[in-house]
């Protein structure tokens, strides 16, 4: 054999070589890619919800059932050589669809999680308001319920199962959807302390009332106002009948003692419930709050306006505004008129 040709099939067994590694290099990108960097997420759901304590097995099966990712299988071998299987972590997650595997487990081995954004205002009762979180956050409503009727819990915080309502001020919070209930009355009470400022202490101490007091007698105040603006006017008037030893005689107060809240028309016989709630039988502020007061409502306590109201009554146009008196025949005269205009219209309960 010549140099010539020596040199010849020297180049051609180079060449067939250098292919062949491309090939291979072509099928160990490809077998990557396809793995890890291929767009894999559906975007069937908008979110993956990994439960507390779930295991790999767990999520791996909500993955499947719910379509999350086209290939399941790449998923799978993706998450074993990512040591994902080890760091499975609850959580509310954001799909976006045509995230690779590898961005997914990223972000759920991370914890990466987004938060739930949770407001609340006008809320009457404990159940309705556990009933209403357990639609936000992981715990459901029977364990929020739990430590809301439980004295023993509630003891740490101040309150009792009367008047724990009044640690819950309506805001927007944003908090992780696998908070604990612990974790979340935690947060709660947090706020409830920044909120209570040394200036509003101040003026709640100056009404000779402590901040669950001031709460409880909001939640009135806000009960009976329709409009904002004349909620200074109503707690003003409230204090006044407190001062003079007169009972608060809030129509409210009875409908949540009744817990009828399609009574429109507080009739005499319901005035003789009794019920620690009942401000036409009991003198003073009930034991806690007839609904969950806004904070317009607590800042109107805090600033009433003074006045020498120690009456009121619906005004007759259905304006939702009220008609006020300094005297009970001047009050009888403004009750007359409204309750000939329910007659009208013919409104009985």
């Amino acid at each position: 054999m010549t140099a010539e040709k020596t040199a010849k099939t020297g180049s051609r067994k180079f060449l067939l070589i250098t292919i062949l590694i491309l090939v291979i290099i072509a099928g160990i990108g490809g077998y990557y890619y396809m793995r890890y960097f291929r767009p894999n997420v559906t975007g069937k759901e908008e979110y993956l919800y990994i439960h507390s304590n779930a295991t790999y097995a767990d999520m791996y099966k909500t993955i499947q059932d719910k379509g999350i990712v086209q290939d399941t299988a790449s998923f799978n071998a993706s998450a074993q050589s990512m040591h994902y299987t080890s760091r499975v972590k609850p959580g509310k997650y954001r799909l976006r669809e045509g995230m690779t595997n590898r961005k997914l487990i990223n972000m759920l081995a991370s914890g990466a999680q987004e938060p739930v954004e949770l407001s609340f205002h006008n809320l009457r009762l404990k159940e309705e308001f556990a009933g209403f979180v357990a639609k936000k956050i992981e715990p459901d409503s029977v364990s929020i319920l739990r430590l809301l009727d439980s004295t023993e819990y509630l003891k740490q915080y101040g309150f009792t199962t009367d008047d724990v309502y009044t640690m819950f001020i309506p805001n927007t919070y944003q908090l992780y959807w696998n908070n604990t209930p612990d974790k979340f009355f935690k947060r709660m009470y947090a706020h409830y302390e920044k909120f209570w400022t040394a200036e509003r202490k101040q003026e709640a101490t100056e009404m000779n009332l402590t901040p669950i007091q001031v709460t409880i007698f909001a939640s009135i105040v806000d009960a009976e106002a329709l409009h904002d603006d004349e909620m200074p006017i109503i707690a003003g008037l409230y204090f006044n009948r407190m001062k003079k030893g007169m009972k608060l005689e809030s129509d409210p107060t009875v409908i949540f003692a009744l817990k009828d809240f399609t009574i429109r028309r507080v009739l005499n016989k319901y005035l003789s419930y009794n019920s620690p709630y009942n401000t036409y039988m009991y003198a003073g502020l009930p034991p806690g709050p007839i609904m969950m007061p806004s904070v317009a409502a607590i800042d109107a306590v805090l600033n009433y306006r003074k006045t020498d109201y120690i009456y009121m009554c619906a005004k007759a146009d259905f304006s939702g505004y009220h008609a006020f008196a300094t005297n009970m025949a001047d009050h009888l005269v403004n009750a007359h008129k409204f309750q000939q205009a329910l007659n009208e219209r013919n409104i009985k309960k």
